[in-house]
């Protein structure tokens, strides 16, 4: 079976199996979170704050610097957002998680948090999408950026569409992976700050680090395409050529995966 066919089925159970857990989700603990974080995030100004130095800073790389600008570019395109998004995420989406555990510690509040008829997935999914949301919302204005873009084209509308909805599939997959690992750099501290810096060094290392120990000359011939296959980069920049390729997305959700678990496993310590 070829892949694309494949990944369509797989794409189809997945939207469908994600439907028939809507209604669990609004009745589960889950959406409780979800809706507190949410909440917590726009009664303290966090949220406005995130997405608009989002927007400011990609407004003035896409609009107004000449090194970037796409006004003074020779081609219609939306390289730049999908190029800096990733360095900015870095930076942006520690600074959204940072909160979700280490507050409720700091604040004593974790306690009260885990006394609710709630389990510890239950909290994390929660304060994890609610983290995701907030990134998804920063990234729906841009969808203004390839309006213009289309617009100004010439001949109008000479865009790569596929292309730039794969980069838009591989955004959503790295803030997914950011936000996890920012989540669980989160509930190893009492402190934000720490929380922040940890989950910046972490989102680098498993974004970047890979591409700088592939280019050591202990690795040679095909090894250092293996290793650089362990980063982040490899594969968002496979799906941002607009081909969604089943290993680049069984890749991003294990990470997901991988440091949603990590998480429960930091709250359980509690109880050690």
């Amino acid at each position: 079976m070829p892949t694309t066919a494949l990944l369509k089925i797989l794409l189809v159970v997945a939207a469908f199996s994600a439907l028939m857990l809507v209604p669990r989700f609004f009745r589960s603990g889950i959406s409780a979170i979800y809706k507190k974080e949410i909440n917590a995030f726009f009664a303290s100004f966090i949220g406005y704050v995130v997405i608009g130095v989002f927007l400011v800073i990609m407004g003035l790389v896409m609009w107004v610097f000449p090194d970037y600008s796409v006004l003074d570019s020779n081609y219609a395109s939306l390289e730049t957002l999908f190029s800096m998004a990733p360095m900015i995420f870095m930076f942006l989406i520690p600074a959204v998680t940072m909160r979700s555990f280490a507050e409720e510690k700091q604040s004593g509040t974790i306690e009260l948090l885990t006394t609710r008829p709630v389990t510890d997935w239950q909290i994390v999914a929660g304060k994890y999408l609610a983290c995701l949301a907030l990134v998804v919302f920063a990234l729906l204005p841009t969808v203004l950026y390839y309006i213009t873009v289309y617009v100004l084209g010439q001949p109008q509308g000479n865009l790569d569409s596929g292309g730039i909805l794969g980069s838009y599939i591989g955004l959503l997959f790295l803030a997914g992976s950011f936000s996890a690992i920012g989540v669980f750099a989160s509930s190893l501290t009492n402190n934000q700050i720490v929380a922040f810096v940890l989950a910046t060094f972490l989102c680098f290392l498993v974004y970047l680090s890979f591409d700088f120990l592939s280019a050591l000359p202990i690795f040679y011939g095909k090894t250092d395409d293996i290793v650089q296959s362990f980063g982040i980069q490899y594969h968002y920049s496979s799906i941002s050529r607009g081909v969604i390729d089943t290993r680049d997305v069984v890749y991003f959700l294990s990470i997901i995966v991988l440091f949603l678990a990590a998480t429960v496993l930091s709250l359980g310590r509690r109880r050690w």
